[in-house]
């Protein structure tokens, strides 16, 4: 074989090589689209700062006891597992992904209290929190997924944002320069209360991008489940009610002022607000007597398939847990 056939059969094969290692690298950093349908997350859980998110028989969590970092269980508490250590909230999935707000401290090259500087990204990776990318620098307030669109709120120095942005960064759309909370979303329409001129319930269709009134009450943070709308009643000292569309009646579910509330599984956990006696209790979606869970005030009330969780609202450090509609509760420790 001569000189020149033998450079050519290099040249040749070397490209080739680099061909297929080009080829591996595209498929391996391309985004796989999600299933039509996909949620991030439950409305409530988002409401009160998406500390937990189950999808797929996992449950991915910001553990406490952690300093928030992201972590991964099965429902029933067990197969704990760390998957990143930053602090993380506004859990999402969908798809092959998660998608998380961070926070956390990174070194700069100046010394003393200005050598660390606080970061914040909103963040995608894999389930088993690999891969990770950022996906915007912004301070996210709330987002939510929605089939292949990430929808923020977020706040910066210009102002508020509302957005979409593709979940392989190909697209980023502003949808409006006010407050929308995107944490309500069901079956590709996302519910939430205005803020501009009224606080009626609104529906933005994400097949369109178009928003239209919904119903005229008077709400804030609206959860939606099956045929009824959860909401705090602005107008009545912020009590929980629950709106039917099919038959356009409003159900008192509580005349208690209400700080928080989540809904899930047959169960609504909410928070009195009382300047005597604060309380986080829970009822049955049924309505009816509601039972008190613990005495104090709470915040960031999370629900899985079979499990509540809470924090006290002047501790970030401690998470509480309790089976659903059960009446005693204890501090939630999980082991890896």
């Amino acid at each position: 074989m001569n000189k020149t056939l033998k450079a050519t059969l290099t040249i040749i094969i070397i490209v080739i090589i680099m061909t297929a290692l080009s080829v591996l690298l595209y498929f391996s950093q391309r985004i796989t689209m999600n299933p039509p349908g996909t949620v991030g997350n439950t409305g409530g859980n988002l409401n009160n700062g998406g500390l937990f998110c189950e999808y797929n028989g996992t449950v991915y969590f910001s553990n406490a006891r952690a300093g928030g970092s992201l972590y991964a269980m099965n429902p029933d508490e067990g197969n704990v597992r760390r998957l990143n250590s930053l602090k993380v909230g506004n859990i999402l999935a969908g798809g092959d992904y998660l998608y998380y707000f961070q926070q956390g401290a990174a070194e700069s090259q100046s010394t003393g209290i200005g050598g660390l500087l606080s970061v914040h990204s909103f963040e995608r990776c894999k389930l088993d929190g690999s891969n990770t990318a950022t996906m915007t620098g912004d301070v996210v307030v709330t987002g939510q997924l929605v089939n292949n669109y990430l929808y923020l709120l977020t706040t910066s120095k210009s102002g508020i944002s509302f957005y979409k942005m593709k979940i392989d960064r190909s697209e980023q759309v502003e949808l409006a320069d006010y407050i929308i909370n995107p944490a309500c979303a069901v079956d590709g329409i996302i519910y939430y209360s205005g803020t501009e001129t009224n606080h009626y319930l609104y529906a933005l269709n994400t097949a369109t991008d178009t928003s239209s009134e919904f119903w005229r009450g008077n709400l804030w943070y609206p959860i939606r489940d099956g045929d009824d709308i959860y909401y705090l009643d602005v107008a009545n000292n912020y009590r929980l009610c629950r709106y039917s569309i099919s038959r356009n009646e409003i159900q008192i579910m509580t005349n208690d002022r209400v700080d928080c509330y989540n809904v899930g599984d047959g169960y609504i956990y909410y928070q009195k607000n009382s300047s005597s006696q604060p309380q986080l209790k829970y009822m049955s979606v049924s309505g009816g007597v509601s039972y008190v869970l613990a005495e104090g005030n709470y915040t960031h009330i999370n629900l899985t398939s079979q499990y509540v969780y809470f924090q006290s609202f002047d501790d970030n450090t401690t998470m509480y847990h309790a089976p659903l509609g059960s009446s005693s509760y204890s501090i939630f420790s999980p082991i890896e």
